[in-house]
């Protein structure tokens, strides 16, 4: 359990390009302009803001897929309401930002995706942190490898190379994942480090894609190649190709689990109980026999100060109706994208961190 970690490294870069000021956010009236996770965003797209329209008509709001680091950046700067995001704040820009708040809206996942040909979508390849450290690193190149065969006995495995695949622009999915690897892989952590953006290790043939639709797009173009894949994009990607696989990930107890509701929520279980009154927190790694190890808060990246009252109002709004579990937290509109609501004690600090926005 960690709630802000020591070690930030350059992958917070991107988002931390504004952190010489906190200006307010000028818009017209009746308007929320928001950008940031590609993850969040078929939940913002596709759910939530058709779904409000109907709760308050007269309210547009805008969403775009940027990736977390534009998210931040953008929130920070004041040039959007709302800044959606993977990752809660670095330390330096909660410090440099004091005004900005991370407010967690729902529970997510990441899966660790392959176009593994000759293996059956059935057949969910087994993987650990480490092994993905090393495949990451370049110290496993090859899908054979004795390290990938130990985890999958009897599986049919190919002699071909590994070809890696990872975002290119700053991303809140690359936090969770590079997040992992520091966990669980020494060197990993000493010398790569996690964040929004990271130095990654020089692998041939390596692909860097922007967002979980590049990402998705690029792994069903390219066989045998691995990614990570924020978990709304889950159903797009298996629908891309017949080749397409996702990992059972190994977890702290050593069992191996795929993303489901109920090891999503068994981590996010025991992630609940250590939340700090600011929420920044990372649920990654968590222990328990069933705890998927990939999971996250998702936040909104908001400045409490808005340039009149209205705007303040209408931004608290639907950030509560967002957080309300006859609003936003409904299973008719988390279900379809893979979300799990808040439990009630993440949604009172959450709540409390609402309420601070003012005009």
């Amino acid at each position: 359990m960690r709630t802000t970690k020591q070690m930030w490294t350059v992958g917070m870069v991107t988002a931390g390009i504004l952190l010489s000021g906190t200006a307010a956010p000028v818009f017209a009236n009746q308007s929320l302009t928001e950008t940031g996770s590609s993850l969040m965003y078929p939940l913002f797209q596709q759910e939530w803001i058709p779904a409000y329209r109907a709760v308050a008509p007269n309210v547009s709001i805008s969403a775009a897929a940027t990736g977390s680091g534009t998210g931040i950046s953008d929130a920070i700067a004041g040039t959007v309401n709302i800044g959606a995001s993977d990752a809660y704040l670095a330390p330096s820009e909660a410090a440099s930002a004091p005004g900005v708040e991370n407010i967690p809206m729902a529970i997510s996942a990441q899966t660790i995706m392959y176009n593994l040909p000759g293996l059956k979508p059935s057949q969910h390849l087994k993987l650990s942190g480490n092994v993905l450290a090393l495949i990451y690193e370049g110290k496993i190149t090859k899908w054979n490898d004795a390290r990938i065969a130990a985890l999958n006995r009897g599986l049919p495995l190919p002699n071909k190379p590994i070809v890696t695949v990872r975002r290119s622009d700053g991303s809140g999915d690359t936090f969770l994942f590079t997040t992992l690897l520091c966990d669980t892989n020494h060197w990993w952590a000493a010398n790569v480090g996690y964040g929004t953006s990271v130095s990654w290790p020089a692998v041939q043939g390596q692909i860097g894609a922007k967002g979980n639709s590049g990402i998705v797009d690029a792994l069903a173009k390219t066989p045998y190649s691995l990614s990570y894949v924020g978990i709304s994009y889950l159903k797009q990607a298996l629908a891309t190709s017949p080749t397409m696989g996702e990992a059972a990930m190994q977890n702290r107890a050593g069992k191996f689990v795929l993303p489901t509701p109920a090891t999503i929520q068994a981590a996010a279980k025991v992630g609940a109980q250590h939340v700090p009154q600011n929420e920044a927190i990372s649920l990654i790694y968590e222990p328990g026999i069933d705890s998927y190890p990939l999971i996250n808060f998702e936040y909104v990246i908001v400045n409490r100060k808005q340039p009149d009252t209205d705007t303040a109002t209408m931004l608290k709004d639907f950030l509560q109706w967002a957080i309300s579990p006859s609003g936003g937290q409904q299973a008719k509109y988390m279900t379809p994208v893979n979300f799990l609501p808040l439990p009630p004690s993440i949604s009172a600090l959450s709540k409390a961190q609402i309420d601070h926005i003012h005009g």
